[in-house]
């Protein structure tokens, strides 16, 4: 079997029983990169040179009889608009081409203690705007189960990365489902921790109030490792908080008895009957592992997708406003005043969906639609949090669908902005709430993946990995590669 094609996990068992050499693991997922990621477009920007010395400097420590970290060498793929020293940080957009960050990030910084190898940068939708990974400046991202399919977005070539076994494990952002949404259409687990459990130091905003670091992995526990890793507070970012982070893949349980599980009566109402039956295929493995079943409602949802967009293309507006040729981003050739430079640098550095956002963005923040539209998202904003917290009170956790349908083909809703804002139906209310998310594969239609999702309360990560871990282990859904 080849190297590429096991988990995390084992990879760091083998490599600590000195069965593989580091050396030989980064090879061989670089080798996997050079033959599968032309067809795929999962990566901009691979660090060769820097992976093999990495690779040599740990082997050297293990020869010595130096003890590891936790990812005792494993390659990591790196979503483009997280910082890291020396290397591209674009964002996929033609505003940051060439840019490369003087500094790490604090996620990567977390990573480099723990011996993880950071092997390139993956690709996105521009600057995290979009749900297809259509949007990036430089070339779309294929879905490794279908090509002609999208990867989901915006963290698709992160997913994709991870599906096609290209990386054991990347690094995503999510500001309304751009970790949850591609793992679905890419057959991965992926995770959405809760706001403040990891640092957003170094990764470039979009919606500061709504992002927040993710990471994928083949199965829960390689998820797990690498949440653990990037988690803690972080005294360069005021918005994370200091809650002890605990060792998920070491401690996964399986049993789910005495666990309550919510079930949204909502969710049945639009649902398409193959999703459904999957999704209710999947609740029948849960109480077949004593997990108690509970519906319940989550009526505020309906609202959740128009407060999400508003409140986070407010967000986006504002946190966009600083690239504009002079202080941050490229700057325009042609220019005769300074109003001609700021235009002409945006239109030229930026993509249709991003300047749609930013109008608006600049819309509901202007004078006259403020009250009537941005703070009113605002105060439906609190209610969904309201909603949450009382839903809690009564079940551990909530089940729903991870997406309405399986990946859709390319270039199918490019020219639909609001069917393409639809794929985060079921997503952004976790996000708007900041509570943690988990997406974990539940089988196939059409030859496609789909997922299901698991949210929690605040900072309860530990109860969303036990309970996916219980069900993955029930299932053979993340033992399945796609055939490239």
């Amino acid at each position: 079997m080849e190297l590429y094609s096991k988990r995390a996990c084992e990879l760091i068992e083998l490599i600590r029983k000195k069965d593989i050499s580091c050396v030989e693991v980064v090879q061989s997922f670089l080798n996997r990169i050079k033959e599968k990621d032309g067809s795929i477009g999962a990566f901009l920007y691979l660090d060769e040179e820097e992976s093999i010395k990495e690779a040599k400097k740990n082997q050297e420590s293990i020869n010595k009889g130096n003890e590891l970290g936790k990812l005792a060498g494993i390659p990591i793929g790196i979503k483009d608009n997280i910082s890291v020293e020396n290397m591209q940080t674009s964002c996929a957009s033609k505003i940051l081409e060439g840019y490369k960050s003087p500094y790490d990030a604090t996620v990567i910084e977390n990573i480099r203690k723990e011996s993880g190898i950071i092997i390139g940068k993956t690709n996105m939708d521009e600057l995290g705007l979009g749900s297809s990974n259509e949007n990036s400046s430089v070339k779309s991202v294929k879905n490794p189960w279908n090509l002609n399919k999208v990867s989901g977005g915006s963290s698709g070539g992160s997913a994709a990365a991870v599906s096609s076994m290209e990386v054991p494990l990347a690094i995503g952002s999510e500001t309304g489902g751009s970790v949850r949404q591609p793992a679905s259409f890419c057959g991965v687990v992926g995770i959405k921790p809760t706001y403040g459990r990891v640092s957003r130091y170094g990764v470039v905003s979009f919606g500061s109030s709504l992002d927040q670091v993710g990471a994928f992995g083949k199965d829960v526990r390689d998820c797990a490792l690498l949440t653990e890793v990037i988690s803690g507070v972080d005294s360069k970012d005021s918005t994370s908080v200091n809650i002890p982070k605990k060792n998920y893949s070491e401690n996964l349980n399986k049993d789910l008895r005495g666990i309550k599980i919510g079930v949204p009566k909502e969710v049945f109402n639009d649902l398409d009957s193959t999703v459904r039956n999957s999704f209710e295929e999947s609740i029948k493995v849960l109480k077949e592992n004593g997990a108690e079943i509970r519906y319940c409602s989550l009526s505020l949802n309906e609202y959740a997708l128009a407060t999400y967009y508003i409140i986070s293309s407010a967000e986006v507006s504002s946190n966009l406003s600083r690239f504009d040729g002079i202080r941050f981003g490229r700057k325009a050739e042609n220019y005769s005043n300074l109003e001609e430079l700021y235009v002409n640098s945006r239109t030229e550095g930026f993509g249709e969906e991003v300047k749609r956002r930013i109008m608006l963005g600049t819309y509901v923040l202007s004078k006259g639609y403020k009250d009537e539209y941005y703070r009113k998202a605002l105060k439906v904003r609190t209610l969904i949090k309201r909603e949450f917290e009382n839903i809690f009170k009564e079940v551990h956790t909530i089940i729903l669908p991870t997406t309405s349908g399986v990946a859709f083909n390319l270039g199918e809703k490019r020219n639909n902005p609001m069917s393409m804002y639809l794929s985060d139906i079921y997503t952004v209310p976790a996000n708007l709430a900041g509570i943690p998310a988990i997406s974990v594969p539940c089988g196939f239609i059409n030859g496609l993946p789909i997922g299901i999702q698991f949210l929690s309360n605040y900072f309860n990560e530990e109860m969303l990995f036990n309970l996916a871990y219980s069900y993955e282990q029930s299932t053979k859904w993340h033992n399945i590669n796609p055939q490239l």
